[in-house]
C-alpha cells in the first residue's frame, strides 16, 4: 500500500487515454507528455494502458507500506526516497516505511510516477485514466488528497535501469511550437498570418494563469481575423492540439479535455510537439513555428523511433 503525504499542486491517475467515446462528450483525458508517459511504462515493464500518477508542483511525497520499486519521468525533479538523491527516468527501489519525496521541479511541469505494481483505480470505458469533470475513472474521479491510500496489485521487482540521458528531451522555456494549418487559417488576416510566424519579439505569446488540463491560453499580439468573415464557427469535433482563436484574438491550445468546440481553428500544434505542451507553465514564452503537413509527418516518425531506442528489451 501506498500512503500520499502531500499531492502536490494536483496529481490525478492516468494511463493512455479513453478512446473511441468523442461522439457522446467524452474526451480522452490521456496523460499530457505521452512519451514521459511510455517511458515509465517501458522501464517499469509494462505495456502502455498500465496506470500511473501525473503530479503536477512542488513538495509531492508519498509512504510505502511495502518493497517496491518506482520511477519517475516527464518534468525534470529534485527527488529522494528518505534523505537518498533519486535520479528521475531510472527505476528506484522504495523500502517499506521509506518516503519518497519530489522536493522541487527543476525543469517543466508535470511529471509521471510508476511502481512496479498495477495501481488498483476505477476502470471506466477501458480506462483508468480520470475524467475531473464527470468525476470518474482513476481514484474515485478525483485528484489526490492528503492521506489518501493506494492499493497495488500484483507486486514485483523492477531491475534498475535508465533511459539515456540523450533521449530526455528539453523541456526549458522559452518553447517554440511546429503548427501546421488549421481549417479556418483563411479567416485571420494576411498581415496576422504573416506576423504569427515571425521570429520578432511581438510573435512571442506568454502562458495565461488561467491554464489547466483542459487549455493553455496565451497571452499576447492578438490575432486578427478578415472584416468580412464570421469570428466563431459551427461547433465540431475538435482533438488535442489545436489551436483555436476566440473574439479577443488571443490563441487557446486544446489540450485533451474537449470533445467538441466553436473557435475558429488557425492551427495545429504538430504531433511531435504535443507532448511538450504538458510543460508550459505560466509565464513562460511561446511562440509558432508553421511546418507542412508532410514535414510534420517526418519529423514524428524521428520520435517514435526515439522512442523504440530507448530501452532494450
Amino acid at each position: 500500500m501506498i500512503e500520499i503525504i502531500n499531492p502536490a499542486w494536483m496529481s490525478i491517475v492516468v494511463d493512455g487515454g479513453r478512446y473511441g467515446h468523442a461522439d457522446i462528450g467524452i474526451p480522452p483525458s490521456s496523460a499530457l507528455d505521452m512519451y514521459a508517459y511510455a517511458a515509465l511504462c517501458r522501464l517499469l515493464g509494462y505495456s502502455i494502458g498500465m496506470p500511473a500518477i501525473e503530479v503536477m508542483g512542488h513538495d509531492f511525497s508519498l509512504k510505502a507500506n511495502i518493497d517496491i520499486s518506482c520511477a519517475v519521468t516527464g518534468a525534470r525533479i529534485a527527488a529522494f526516497v528518505d534523505s537518498a538523491p533519486v535520479a528521475p527516468w531510472t527505476v528506484f527501489r522504495i523500502k517499506a516505511g521509506s518516503t519518497f519525496r519530489a522536493k522541487e521541479v527543476t525543469e517543466g511541469l508535470r511529471y509521471y510516477l510508476g511502481f512496479s505494481g498495477i495501481i488498483d483505480a476505477e476502470r471506466v470505458a477501458g480506462s483508468y485514466t480520470t475524467n475531473i469533470e464527470c468525476r470518474f475513472g482513476g481514484y474515485s474521479g478525483r485528484p489526490f488528497l492528503k492521506g489518501d491510500r493506494i492499493i497495488l496489485r500484483d507486486v514485483r521487482d523492477a531491475r534498475e535501469r535508465a533511459v539515456d540521458g540523450s533521449l530526455i528531451p528539453s523541456m526549458k522555456a522559452p518553447h517554440i511550437l511546429k503548427i501546421i494549418d488549421g481549417e479556418e487559417r483563411d479567416r485571420f488576416s494576411p498581415e496576422t498570418m504573416r506576423c504569427l510566424f515571425e521570429k520578432d519579439e511581438d510573435t512571442w505569446y506568454k502562458v495565461s494563469t488561467k491554464t489547466n488540463r483542459t487549455g493553455i491560453r496565451l497571452e499576447g499580439r492578438p490575432l486578427e481575423f478578415r472584416k468580412e468573415v464570421e469570428q466563431s464557427i459551427i461547433s465540431e469535433g475538435i482533438l488535442p492540439g489545436v489551436v483555436q482563436v476566440p473574439g479577443d484574438g488571443q490563441p487557446i491550445i486544446v489540450l485533451c479535455e474537449r470533445t467538441i468546440g466553436g473557435y475558429a481553428r488557425i492551427g495545429h500544434v504538430a504531433r511531435v510537439d504535443r507532448d511538450l505542451l504538458a510543460h508550459l507553465k505560466p509565464l513562460d514564452k511561446v511562440r509558432f513555428q508553421r511546418v507542412a503537413a508532410g514535414e510534420a509527418e517526418r519529423l514524428w516518425k524521428e520520435k517514435i523511433a526515439r522512442y523504440y531506442d530507448m530501452l532494450p528489451e
